[in-house]
C-alpha cells in the first residue's frame, strides 16, 4: 500500500472549509445587492452567471492539461484554491461597494 501526503489533504480540508466559509459570505453579499433591485443587481445577476460558466471552463482545460497536478492531492488543491481565489475577489468586490 503506498504512502499518503496526509499535510497535502489536510490542507485540502482546511482549504475547503475557507471556501464554504467564503461562499456563504459572497452569497449574503449578493442577495442583499439583488434584493435591492436596479441596474446593479441585473448586472451583478449576469456577472454571477458568466463568471461561474467561465470559471468552470477554465478548472476543467487546467485539469485536462495536468496544470493543477499530478496526484489527487495536488489536483484537489489547486482546484480549492482556484475556485477560492474568484470567491475571495468577489468578496472584497461587493464588500467595497
Amino acid at each position: 500500500m503506498g504512502r499518503t501526503n496526509t499535510g497535502n489533504w489536510m490542507t485540502f480540508g482546511l482549504n475547503s472549509w475557507m471556501l464554504g466559509y467564503e461562499a456563504a459570505t459572497v452569497v449574503g453579499l449578493r442577495m442583499a445587492k439583488l434584493a435591492m433591485g436596479g441596474p446593479g443587481a441585473a448586472q451583478e445577476a449576469q456577472r454571477m452567471v458568466t463568471e461561474k460558466i467561465a470559471e468552470a471552463q477554465s478548472l476543467n482545460l487546467r485539469a485536462m492539461t495536468g496544470a493543477l497536478g499530478q496526484s489527487p492531492a495536488a489536483v484537489a488543491n489547486a482546484s480549492v484554491q482556484q475556485v477560492r481565489r474568484k470567491v475571495r475577489a468577489n468578496r472584497r468586490r461587493l464588500l467595497k461597494r
